[in-house]
């Protein structure tokens, strides 16, 4: 098994008001030795906000804001904008991040040359109802069939219709175009899927409607394991290697104490990301502190960021949704484990 270290509590909540009920999931980027943190803040009342704060080197912490680096502005996300990722493509920072309007949560992007000012492009994620995608994707043969049966969380709220919108999340770009294409992930439960097109102006309905009749096409990952089988959703923006794509991801699994979130890592394709390198048959890592174990959520781990500083790969993550840790391991050493275990469970597709 793989050596992981972790370096412990990185980020705590502040007496800010809007950050006064936890800090998490961090959106991470290097920048010579500096290491940028856009993270999620939530205010009593599970209202969200984009903090910030700036580190020198993997874990010195040298700049934290005393008020929000975003807020929310439209109706989609009138209650938070959660969950930050960011990646650069040439010369501009893409930040997706989840817009939860108090109801339905789905992902959206912003966008700067600067990492200073950010201008938001809206929802990149389709606007189905979650009986319009049922209508699509129940007949498809050899589809997981908890893509459209046992959604329960659509259905909780006291009034189902206001429900109803397809939840999407975890929407993360490839820090490079491949085949002069923009590539992301996204995550409709209980997988994990891939995007490719020429323009982000071509993600329109018709598009999505043709993407979830051919949905087994786009799925990187399905959930395997143990430490994964409810479901699994992207973490990291993917690190490129001489081997292939490094993905840090998040599984989780049912248990008696409820569900556990771990960090689960995989291999995809160089050249063919839909493709399926090798997966890791056991977590990354796994809550086992008490500030993982006990918080908002209990038993979570949710990668978020990483960073690289020579061969040490830095992943940074939410812990019991109400703090940010880091955790460290060798980038070769993960590579070279990763690679053991290839071939097992890989079904071969194309872009």
């Amino acid at each position: 098994m793989i050596q992981v270290i972790k370096e412990g509590i990185l980020l705590t909540m502040s007496d800010a008001e809007f950050e006064n009920e936890g800090v998490l999931n961090p959106a991470v980027i290097r920048e010579g030795d500096s290491v940028h943190i856009f993270y999620r803040a939530v205010q009593k009342g599970n209202h969200s906000t984009i903090g910030y704060c700036r580190l020198d080197g993997p874990l010195t912490l040298v700049e934290r804001w005393d008020k929000p680096f975003m807020v929310p502005e439209f109706d989609y996300e009138l209650q938070g904008v959660e969950d930050a990722r960011i990646t650069k493509i040439d010369d501009l920072y893409y930040m997706t991040y989840t817009g939860y309007d108090g109801v339905n949560a789905r992902g959206a992007l912003a966008t700067s040359k600067d990492l200073k000012h950010f201008e938001k492009q809206g929802l990149l994620v389709p606007n189905f109802t979650f009986a319009e995608f049922v209508s699509i994707v129940e007949t498809i043969e050899n589809l997981n069939e908890n893509y459209y049966t046992n959604q329960k969380f659509y259905y909780l709220a006291d009034d189902v219709e206001k429900k109803m919108i397809l939840w999407d999340k975890n929407v993360i770009f490839f820090p490079r175009k491949i085949h002069g294409k923009f590539v992301f992930l996204h995550r409709l439960r209980p997988g994990i899927q891939l995007v490719s097109v020429k323009s982000l102006d071509d993600l329109t309905k018709p598009f999505w409607k043709k993407y979830f009749q051919n949905l087994t096409d786009h799925i990187v990952l399905d959930p395997i394991y143990k430490h994964e089988w409810s479901y699994i959703g992207g973490g990291c923006p993917p690190i490129e290697t001489e081997q292939g794509w490094l993905l840090i991801y998040h599984g989780v699994k049912k248990t008696e104490k409820g569900l556990v979130y771990s960090a689960c890592a995989a291999l995809l394709d160089l050249h063919n990301p839909i493709k399926e390198i090798a997966r890791l048959p056991y977590p990354l890592f796994t809550p086992e502190y008490e500030w993982e174990l006990i918080g908002e959520v209990n038993n979570v781990v949710f990668p978020t960021g990483a960073a690289l500083f020579g061969n040490t790969l830095f992943i940074y993550y939410g812990a019991a949704d109400s703090l940010i840790a880091c955790a460290r391991v060798n980038l070769p050493d993960l590579v070279s484990e990763l690679l053991t275990h290839s071939g097992k469970e890989v079904v071969n597709k194309t872009m």
